[in-house]
């Protein structure tokens, strides 16, 4: 069975979350938590937060332990940008982007066998 959460309007940019996310892809929920907790930055707190939203789905819907539960596919797209000027040189005006993120997870039960 397979679980899903999403967050959307992340601020972080993906190109910071994506390879914090490709490290976790595919593993067991609980090392990927123990994972994104003792990682030193702030950008892992978006990620955790949505697959423990994940893992509370699954535990509401169906009952699911954690231990028996991987990330299928965790996804970072991009969301979108806001534009805003700051001074340049000579009088000029450089444009800047705050970019946003789109977060989702899927999360599958494993069997006893292969746990």
């Amino acid at each position: 069975m397979r679980f899903l959460a999403r967050a959307r309007y992340i601020r972080f940019s993906p190109f910071k979350l994506r390879p914090l996310v490709d490290t976790i892809r595919g593993k067991n929920v609980r090392y990927a938590l123990n994972m994104l907790t003792s990682f030193p930055t702030q950008r892992t707190n978006p990620v955790k937060k949505v697959i423990e939203s994940a893992v509370a789905n699954a535990k509401n819907l169906a009952n699911v332990e954690i231990t028996s539960l991987r990330v299928k596919e965790i996804r970072v797209d991009q969301g979108p940008a806001v534009r805003y000027f700051k001074p340049g040189a000579m009088g000029r005006s450089n444009v800047y982007k705050r970019r946003f993120s789109h977060i989702s997870v899927v999360l599958e039960q494993t069997d006893k066998k292969e746990a």
